[in-house]
């Protein structure tokens, strides 16, 4: 039987963390057994959905890779794949159920009759057997049964009504949902009972909880994985650190837990079995973490693609360089930067020395430093052969001469070349930058005379 998984939100904001998580794992699911993942738009919300959230959740989807195979865009053979647009369908199977005496009209409303006494045990996959039985549903102060509402006076269908209906017509085989939806298998239950359909698997997710273990929220930081976007962070990136928050790709061939992977490499690793009962923590340390793993692994012509944007948005004049220049300086940046916009933050000196002048102006030079910083770049800028090797051994040559420190030296250096106090190594900065652009940085500051 092939595996058909669906991702069913409700278009009533944005894709956030938890709806993305779940998503994920229905992806991975469907991809790892080969099958099938379903988008379903739970629109029955009239007040509150809107076409414009039902494609912002969509491009969020896009954004972390998850394409889906069917869906209100795409069609299939169980569509339509909105709920909007299934209403008859909901009606009808509601009618059935009262034309048989299992429900019956309230009004314009339709409602299932919920009996006593009815064993409503399942198999969770990640939180194995629960049993319980219909008195479970019962109002906690009347002590009496509550029936289940399956079509509202409006004509519109309940939540756990639909998605029975959906899930049994769309021939859905495996239910992944967060773990709050725990209690709504049990009328979903009687339902299926009711109709004599045979269940799906069902698998919940663990709750995901901020380092304060409460729910996660906007407290936490960003929610929406438009906002981890325009923070910087890569889809790879935003996709590797969803998929760990309660699952595990076990241990590579050395017997290290593997934390960094691609699609393809989660995809071939996923089982349910793995999924964890315990609530996960969204760490962003963790997040961080990540991101800077696949930014160091990146290729590099994709690397520069990444932070263009980012150089840009800062008004750094990117079109005068060559690729080839801008995508060395990222890869000397050695994996510092643990976002895209961050490296690009870290990097704005190779593309234009405005940002260093506006970060330091060597006001805090002595005069005594000053006249020895400029023999040491004299001696330098004279050096025949541009290259790291040979400007740190005549500078290592100079200051052992002098009987001076290094670091005085090559932190001026750097200060004036790059504005920062962390860089990568300063000689290979300033063999990048080439001979002209540094003596330019360093004429500015008057530390050789202009030529």
């Amino acid at each position: 039987m092939e595996t058909r998984v669906r991702f069913a939100p409700s278009p009533t904001g944005a894709l956030h963390i938890g709806g993305g998580h779940t998503a994920l794992f229905n992806w991975l699911w469907a991809r790892h057994t080969k099958g099938k993942f379903i988008l379903r738009i739970e629109d029955t919300d009239r007040e509150r959905s809107t076409q414009e959230y039902e494609e912002t959740i969509m491009s969020g989807m896009r954004w972390l890779g998850l394409e889906w195979d069917e869906g209100p865009d795409r069609g299939g053979a169980f569509g339509p794949y909105r709920q909007s647009e299934r209403l008859s369908m909901y009606r009808e199977n509601a009618e059935k159920l009262v034309a048989e005496g299992k429900a019956y009209r309230d009004g314009e409303a339709i409602v299932f009759r919920v009996l006593p006494g009815v064993e409503l045990s399942f198999d969770d996959v990640v939180y194995g057997r629960i049993e319980t039985t219909s008195d479970g549903l019962r109002d906690r102060e009347s002590g009496d049964l509550k029936d289940i509402v399956l079509i509202k006076s409006d004509g519109m269908p309940t939540y756990n009504y639909a998605v029975v209906i959906d899930d049994h017509f769309m021939e859905i085989t495996h239910v992944i949902r967060g773990e709050d939806h725990i209690s709504n298998t049990p009328k979903q239950l009687l339902l299926y009972g009711a109709f004599g359909w045979a269940p799906p698997f069902f698998a919940h997710l663990p709750m995901i909880l901020g380092r304060d273990k409460k729910k996660l929220s906007k407290r936490h930081g960003a929610t929406s994985v438009y906002e981890y976007r325009d923070m910087g962070y890569m889809p790879d990136s935003v996709f590797n650190f969803l998929a760990n928050l309660g699952w595990s790709a076990g241990e590579d061939a050395n017997g290290a837990s593997r934390e960094i992977f691609t699609r393809d490499e989660a995809a071939g690793f996923f089982e349910l079995s793995r999924v964890t009962r315990k609530a996960a923590v969204f760490d962003p340390d963790k997040l961080n973490y990540i991101s800077q793993e696949h930014l160091k692994r990146l290729d590099p012509v994709v690397r520069l693609d990444l932070i263009k944007p980012f150089w840009r948005e800062a008004g750094l004049p990117v079109e005068r360089h060559d690729n080839a220049y801008l995508a060395d300086a990222l890869t000397l940046m050695g994996g510092r930067g643990q976002t895209a916009r961050e490296l690009a933050g870290f990097s704005d000196y190779y593309v234009s020395f405005e940002p260093v002048k506006g970060r330091w102006n060597a006001d805090e030079i002595s005069d005594e430093l000053r006249a020895g910083l400029k023999e040491f770049f004299s001696a330098l800028l004279s050096e025949p052969e541009w290259s790291a090797e040979k400007l740190e051994a005549r500078a290592r040559a100079w200051v052992e001469a002098k009987g001076a420190k290094m670091k005085d030296y090559a932190m001026t250096l750097r200060f004036a070349l790059t504005g920062m106090k962390v860089s990568p190594g300063i000689f290979e900065v300033s063999e990048l930058l080439g001979r002209d652009e540094v003596r330019r940085r360093l004429e500015f500051y008057e530390f050789v005379p202009r030529l």
